[in-house]
């Protein structure tokens, strides 16, 4: 390579870093979504009827949301969020057409004319039209996507974690406040079918060559869990007999996948055996469990379960742990559906806290390997999945801009779990922790940092060190040692201020014990040599330094 080639590498390597390195720029349109504004603060969502026809040859979709609410503090400016280049074409309340002002590119002020006398139930309706955003990358860039069956007709879903339902449909898009139930009304071509969340109430055909499909979803339910799925479907059933009595399960797949879905869709009741055990009932047993097929990858949608994975284990036949146990299951059956406990039942109520979605379901895919092949087994999975670990970014992101944190929330923060299992050292009471927070926290949006609180005090373990070394910082903790004279020196490095967190090591051959490392050398009497490494029980996920 010539020098100049050399010099040129050298300032793109070296404006690359210093991008990395500066803070992000927010605007107030972040603010306007990612904050609880005044305008969101005074009223509490109670329910949703949604009502929307959608056009698959133009790719369009119009509709209605009737916003039902309670008024925590009288006020009379509402917002309700809404993406371009949708529009919010008019807004009613009581038969009275309100004034409509829209703030930066997706927020809508609603001015009220009635009194809103605190306590009081109130309800408006929004109407909206246009051709709504199409999904770039489904489900990590979403919106709709409008594909095509293998005869030609329409194939199409939603999906907009991250980006907001208000991509698709007009709502007070902030994860903190949950409607309890909503309707959803979804009108199509009367040759194909929606499903979406919740159970079918009924279906309506209309003159104009067009069918309403009516669900129900009678559960408080999160933003980005609702969904259309729209397509020429076919439907199998099947029932289970889990820990709250007979939850059904309902299977939606195009038809020429019909027989490989009975077959693989299998995987469907040991999972739910398996993740009971870990976290306790399937939490929408009124909702019914449902897989639906679609032309992405998959997504969490709540008691609609997306699939994508063309019917073949692993993620899309890839083992993301490199150990071959991830080609033992199918990908997105486990990992979507472990959802329905960590995003839809304990949901994050600011989406910095996304690793309370992701890290404790991607941990669910080693507890899944564990409940089907041992312990052993289990443990590979997720150690194995360290090799995915970036540390480039923090885990957790900025509050109050609808900012997340680094894709490490997945394999480093479900390492950060299994680490604190072996702190915990008592397997029934991990258990009873994991399913204690589905039971104390069910259908509740949370902070990150109640998350943790209840973490450290039902295992009686001093945590929030851990949690503030895997959560807030890049670095891997480093176990520094020496040996000397029959004893073993040793502390913590490349860690926060203050870093305490007890890891188990063998002191003898073959013998594992818990030392208690702090910043500070300390010692503990060893049969280790000066030649001999230190043995740290691979659980911990830490990095070890011998020195002389």
């Amino acid at each position: 390579m010539s020098s100049a080639k050399n010099l040129c590498c050298f300032l793109f390597l070296l404006f690359s870093c210093f991008a990395a390195a500066q803070p992000p720029v927010f605007t107030k349109d972040d603010t306007l979504r990612g904050s609880i504004t005044p305008q969101r603060a005074w009223w509490d969502l109670t329910f949703y009827n949604l009502k929307i026809k959608v056009n698959p040859a133009e790719k369009s979709i119009a509709g209605s949301n009737e916003i039902r609410y309670k008024v925590l503090r009288s006020d009379k400016v509402l917002q309700v969020d809404l993406q371009p280049p949708l529009a919010l074409e008019r807004a009613e309340q009581d038969g009275q057409v309100l004034d409509v002002v829209r703030q930066g590119k997706n927020a809508y002020f609603i001015y009220l004319k009635k009194e809103q006398p605190t306590g009081s139930q109130q309800s408006l309706t929004v109407w909206y039209s246009g051709k709504p955003r199409e999904a770039q990358n489904a489900p990590w860039d979403g919106g709709f996507s409008w594909d095509k069956d293998d005869k030609g007709k329409p194939f199409v879903a939603t999906s907009c974690q991250g980006l907001g339902a208000s991509v698709w449909w007009p709502c007070k898009d902030h994860m903190y406040d949950e409607p309890d139930s909503q309707a959803i009304a979804v009108t199509v071509p009367n040759d194909l079918m929606d499903v979406s969340n919740g159970r079918l109430r009924s279906t309506t055909d209309h003159a104009d060559g067009t069918r309403t499909f009516e669900w129900f979803v009678s559960n408080p339910i999160n933003n980005y869990g609702i969904n259309a799925n729209i397509a020429d479907y076919t439907h199998f059933a099947d029932t289970f007999q889990g820990e709250k009595g007979v939850l059904t399960l309902d299977y939606y797949v195009l038809p020429q996948n019909l027989e490989k879905a009975k077959k693989q869709f299998q995987q469907v009741k040991p999972m739910l055996r398996a993740f009971e055990y870990w976290f306790g009932p399937y939490p929408f047993y009124e909702d019914g469990y449902k897989l639906v097929e679609v032309p992405y990858l998959g997504m969490e949608h709540q008691s609609s379960v997306t699939y994508g994975n063309r019917y073949i284990n692993g993620y899309l036949g890839m083992d993301l742990s490199g150990t071959g146990w991830g080609k033992k299951w199918d990908f997105i059956i486990i990992h979507e559906s472990g959802h329905e406990w960590f995003a839809n039942n304990i949901t994050y109520r600011d989406i910095a806290d996304m690793w309370v979605h992701e890290s404790f379901t991607n941990y669910s895919e080693g507890l899944y390997t564990e409940y089907m092949f041992g312990k052993e087994a289990g443990a590979e999975y997720v150690r194995g999945c360290r090799k995915n670990i970036e540390n480039r970014r923090p885990i957790v992101g900025v509050y109050g801009v609808n900012n997340e944190g680094s894709g490490d929330m997945y394999y480093k923060g479900g390492n950060m779990l299994h680490t604190i299992r072996q702190i915990v050292d008592d397997d029934a009471k991990w258990r009873s922790i994991l399913r204690g927070l589905n039971r104390d926290f069910y259908h509740q949006t949370v902070d990150g940092a109640q998350v943790e609180a209840y973490i450290i005090e039902k295992s009686g373990k001093q945590l929030q060190k851990v949690f503030d070394q895997y959560l807030r910082n890049t670095a891997i903790p480093v176990l520094e040692y020496r040996t000397k004279k029959g004893k073993m020196e040793y502390r913590w490095t490349n860690c926060v201020e203050g870093f305490d967190m007890p890891v188990k090591v063998a002191l003898s051959k073959g013998k594992y014990t818990f030392i208690f490392p702090t910043t500070e050398w300390k010692s503990s009497p060893t049969q280790l040599g000066k030649k001999d490494d230190l043995e740290v029980d691979e659980n911990f996920y830490v990095s070890v330094l011998k020195t002389s």
